[in-house]
C-alpha cells in the first residue's frame, strides 16, 4: 500500500455566546479518533483534525487542535489539496450565534433570543475543490430516514463515500464505544456494519477507502 495521505476530523465543535458560554453537541470524538488510528496502522500519513475532546492522540498521528466551526474549516481548506483521503467524522456545529461578547454576560443582561447565523459547510466547501485522486469520506448522523437522507447528502456535497449513522436513541452514536453504520457509495454499493465497537468500523471504513486506491 503506497503511503497515502489521510486528512481526518474528529470530535464536536464550541460555538460561544461569551468566553465562558457555547453550544455543541455530545460527539465523544471516539469514531474520529479510532479512524485515524486504523489508517496510521496501514503507515498511511495521518492527519487528525480535532474538536475539543478528552482523548489521546493514536500513536503515529499528528493532531491539530481546534475549537470552532470555523477553526476546522480553516484547518481542513489548508491541508486538503495536499491529501488523498479526508473523511470527515466531526460534528460539527450547524450554527453559531451572531453576536460574541467579550467578556462574560451577566446572569441578569442574558439575552432569551439569541440570533444566530450558519457556520461554513466544511464538507461541501472542500469537496467542491476536490481533484482527481482525492477520496471524500463524509458522515450523516440522522434520527430518521437515515439512509435516504445520507445518499442526498454524499451527491450534494460531493462526497465519494458516506456513513449513514442513527443518533438519538440508546446503544450507539454519540458517547457510546459501540455503533451501527451503513457505508454508501456513489456506484449504489452498500453495506451495513454493526453493531459493534467503534474500533471495528473504523478498520472496515478505512478497509473501504484503501480499496479504492
Amino acid at each position: 500500500m503506497a503511503k497515502l495521505r489521510c486528512l481526518v476530523s474528529a470530535g464536536p465543535t464550541r460555538e460561544f455566546f461569551d468566553p465562558v458560554r457555547f453550544i455543541s453537541n455530545p460527539s465523544s470524538g471516539k469514531m474520529g479518533y479510532a479512524i485515524a488510528d486504523a489508517a496510521a496502522s496501514l503507515g498511511w500519513d495521518v492527519t487528525l483534525v480535532s474538536g475539543p475532546v478528552s482523548l489521546p492522540c493514536p500513536e503515529n498521528v499528528a493532531r491539530v487542535d481546534v475549537v470552532s466551526a470555523q477553526d476546522m474549516y480553516e484547518a481542513i481548506a489548508a491541508r486538503f489539496d495536499s491529501c488523498d483521503i479526508l473523511i470527515m467524522s466531526a460534528a460539527v456545529s450547524d450554527y453559531r450565534p451572531k453576536f460574541r461578547a467579550g467578556s462574560k454576560v451577566k446572569k441578569d443582561k442574558l439575552e432569551l433570543v439569541v440570533a444566530m447565523e450558519p457556520t461554513v459547510d466544511i464538507l461541501k466547501t472542500v469537496a467542491a475543490r476536490k481533484k482527481s485522486g482525492q477520496f471524500v469520506v463524509g458522515f450523516a448522523a440522522e434520527t430518521n430516514d437515515v439512509e435516504n437522507y445520507a445518499r442526498g447528502k454524499m451527491r450534494a456535497k460531493n462526497c465519494d463515500m458516506m456513513v449513514a449513522n442513527k443518533v438519538g436513541e440508546p446503544g450507539g452514536g454519540f458517547m457510546s464505544d459501540d455503533n451501527r453504520v451503513i457505508l454508501l457509495k456513489r456506484d449504489g454499493w452498500r453495506e451495513a456494519v454493526g453493531p459493534c465497537l467503534k474500533t471495528e468500523i473504523a478498520r472496515r471504513i478505512v478497509a473501504v477507502v484503501a480499496e479504492a486506491y
